[in-house]
């Protein structure tokens, strides 16, 4: 993969004029880009975290700023190749100052190098893959626990919620899938499980010989690590093929679409792990006034990463508001955010990591899905 660009012209320096400013001493107007699947078949997880960060920015331009922010959007459809040249594009061509995303961790290993080299800076709502932090990059950040935390979170709370003897991983093979899958199968071998593991094919439909495997196995658990779209497939197979076995999953599958994949019966009692919090119930406070405002606005309840895709455009934007406005200069500025947002408190360490983390655990119930609390409180009924 080529990832040598030249980017002379619209890297930072400490110029208060990006290349996409349209002129004159000062900016009046920035774009941030935002990249991930908005019309594959896991965009589910991707919209709300759109919305949520186009939200931020429609209630800052309605302030009516000296620099106005405008929302550039990257269709990846997830595909970590063809999020190579969006990147490209939106650096050189569209001139972005920073980056919301991408959304999945494979496209956010591909195009990290770019960014870096761009001098882009970049907060993930919903990537997490442990590795991304370990590359060096100085213009990267999450906002999500990583794949070994929650995969452990969530496999601990499995293993002693239910007790189970003999438990059975499956994965999809794609980046996210795979980390996620391999700290699961870990953490339950190490809770004293028998265990297997098998691997599906993420453009597949028929699972029959996955379903032949477990069942023959016959599990107390499942743990499927990978998206709602191959989730609710794999599922709905299962239940058909006589497999009664708990099925959990981890925050890829937090969507009502896993239901509506499975079937409402299929589903049911499913439990599915999340490094977020989606509002459900919450009454009051700036969560309720977020929450308020996102379904006045797109005509649907916050949904998963919502709170997170707000909060990361809050960083970006409070750094704005301040006066920077190329991509070394907010991506400084990013070293001292500290703030209380609607998902979480947001501080990042020198590694673009968050200082601090909560897993919550999810559980569909009579076809919707439930919050139950975080995963060191949460129980099952």
């Amino acid at each position: 993969m080529a990832l040598t660009l030249t980017l002379a012209a619209c890297g930072g320096g400490d110029s208060t004029e990006p290349a996409a400013s349209g002129g004159g001493d000062s900016p009046t107007t920035l774009k941030i880009g935002f990249m991930g699947d908005l019309t594959g078949e896991n965009s589910a997880i991707v919209i709300p975290p759109r919305n949520g960060a186009k939200l931020a920015i429609d209630e800052y331009n309605a302030k009516n700023p000296k620099i106005k922010v405008e929302l550039v959007p990257y269709d990846s459809q997830g595909n970590p190749d063809q999020a190579v040249p969006l990147a490209q594009q939106a650096i050189t061509q569209d001139k972005i100052v920073a980056l919301i995303g991408p959304a999945f961790s494979g496209e956010s290993k591909n195009v990290g190098p770019i960014l870096e080299q761009g001098k882009i800076p970049s907060i993930s709502a919903s990537a997490t893959n442990p590795d991304l932090s370990k590359n060096g990059w100085k213009y990267w950040h999450r906002l999500v626990a990583t794949d070994a935390a929650q995969g452990k979170a969530v496999a601990d709370f499995l293993a002693k919620a239910t007790s189970a003897k003999k438990a059975y991983v499956i994965d999809d093979k794609q980046e996210y899938s795979v980390g996620i899958a391999d700290v699961a199968f870990e953490t339950l071998k190490a809770a004293g499980a028998t265990i297997e593991r098998d691997k599906i094919d993420q453009d597949g439909s028929d699972y029959s010989s996955t379903v032949t495997k477990v069942k023959a196995f016959a599990p107390d658990l499942i743990f499927y690590g990978g998206y709602y779209a191959q989730a609710g497939r794999l599922l709905k197979q299962l239940r058909t093929g006589g497999v009664k076995a708990a099925f959990a999953s981890g925050d890829g599958s937090l969507d009502q679409n896993l239901v509506s994949g499975a079937g409402a019966d299929a589903a049911e009692g499913a439990v599915v792990g999340c490094p977020c919090f989606i509002p459900y119930g919450v009454t009051e406070g700036p969560v309720k006034t977020f929450a308020d405002n996102y379904k006045k606005a797109y005509n649907a309840d916050p949904a998963i990463y919502a709170t997170e895709g707000y909060d990361a455009a809050t960083a970006f934007l409070q750094a704005i508001e301040k006066g920077h406005t190329t991509g070394e200069a907010i991506n400084t500025y990013l070293s001292t955010v500290d703030f209380t947002g609607v998902s979480k408190p947001v501080k990042f360490g020198p590694d673009g990591e968050l200082g601090a983390t909560t897993i919550h655990i999810y559980r569909v119930k009579g076809g919707q899905i439930t919050w139950l609390g975080d995963s060191t409180v949460a129980k099952l009924d």
